[in-house]
């Protein structure tokens, strides 16, 4: 094929000829460098019509040798919204309430950042920082806080980072595989407390959150 109509297109061992030409008889051929056989295609088109030919029954012979997929470059990853978050710690806050005891609560999101904080009425003030540490705790482990505490009890083992803190009441937050973020309580008088009221804060949303992954 000669001229200013002639398409040249490449794919691995795949050669695709064109002629774009206006109302004129077209034939389109594909041949495979690996194949005896060139395989014809005829087409009439009218008008100035661009055409694009893809030898579909010839590459499916190709199997791992087919085209290459186009390099991922991105990542997506689910992310908690605020309201999502806000209804843990809600829920938190109420669970404690009823074990008779007032807490604080952060609840941090995928990337450590504290989305809610809650502190209950007559919680000290010392109780929302330690709740933020716990979340960020539980997240960075993807582990309950409460079963931290084993791993860091040799003389080489100690948690040297002060934002991390291995007692009772930090909870990852998970959906269908998916780490979210990590749920933190301080205030009660036992971390199984803490643990308990961050539980039923995820036992409120756990639901809703499997079925939006």
């Amino acid at each position: 094929f000669a001229g200013n109509g002639c398409a040249l297109a490449k794919k691995r061992n795949t050669t695709v000829m064109a002629q774009m030409l206006p109302n004129v008889y077209i034939i389109l051929t594909c041949r495979l460098l690996n194949a005896n056989q060139p395989i014809a295609m005829e087409s009439t088109m009218k008008n100035k019509t661009l055409i694009a030919s893809v030898c579909a029954a010839s590459l499916l012979g190709l199997g791992a040798s087919g085209p290459l997929q186009a390099e991922e470059m991105l990542v997506n990853t689910p992310r908690l919204t605020m309201d999502a978050a806000l209804r843990i710690a809600q829920a938190t806050i109420e669970a404690c309430r009823q074990e008779g005891v007032q807490i604080a609560v952060t609840v941090v999101d995928r990337s450590g950042h504290p989305q809610v904080m809650l502190r209950d009425v007559l919680a000290m003030d010392l109780t929302l920082p330690i709740s933020q540490q716990k979340a960020y705790t539980a997240l960075s482990f993807n582990t309950p806080t409460g079963q931290l505490g084993a791993r860091f009890q040799e003389p080489f083992s100690i948690m040297k980072n002060p934002t991390l803190v291995a007692s009772a009441g930090g909870l990852p937050i998970t959906a269908a595989g998916a780490l979210l973020g990590g749920v933190g309580v301080s205030g009660a008088p036992s971390g199984v407390t803490d643990e308990k009221c961050a539980q039923a804060g995820l036992d409120e949303v756990s639901a809703d959150l499997e079925m939006s992954l």
